[in-house]
């Protein structure tokens, strides 16, 4: 049975995704909870680059920022159709699933990819095109 994969681009947003969580989960989990960054970054000696990395990645996800930029981002381009909203909600969403802010992210990321893998309208080909008819891609010829 075939499948309407090709049509509708699942593929790109799942493998993006998942890199993007596989980096995530890395991040999380082999440097944060590792404790590859420094733990007192108000000491003298604390390398400065590696305190401000840190400080950014935790204030990516306290009080969930990263899921409410995520559903902010779903919902303006579920509401508006825009693929570049879309693509920053779905890597919002999957980076905040995996960075503690589970609920705004899951519904963020939900709404964009529904955006993301809608079929894409081309210009003149439209429903109300003449010439085609509904059921001329069935290969099923007229019953009459």
């Amino acid at each position: 049975m075939p499948t309407n994969l090709p049509k509708h681009d699942v593929a790109r947003p799942l493998l993006v995704g998942l890199a993007l969580a596989a980096l995530a989960l890395l991040l999380r989990h082999g440097v944060l909870e590792a404790g590859l960054l420094p733990r007192d970054c108000t000491a003298a000696d604390a390398p400065a680059l590696a305190c401000l990395f840190k400080q950014a990645f935790v204030h990516s996800f306290l009080d969930q920022r990263i899921g409410w930029v995520s559903l902010v981002a779903g919902a303006l381009a579920f509401v508006r159709a825009s693929r570049g909203l879309a693509w920053a909600g779905w890597l919002c969403g999957v980076a905040g699933l995996v960075l503690y802010s589970y609920d705004p992210a899951a519904v963020g990321a939900l709404l964009a990819l529904l955006v993301l893998v809608r079929p894409h309208q081309q210009h003149g080909q439209g429903q109300g095109e003449a010439g085609e008819q509904p059921g001329d891609r069935l290969r099923v010829g007229r019953l009459a």
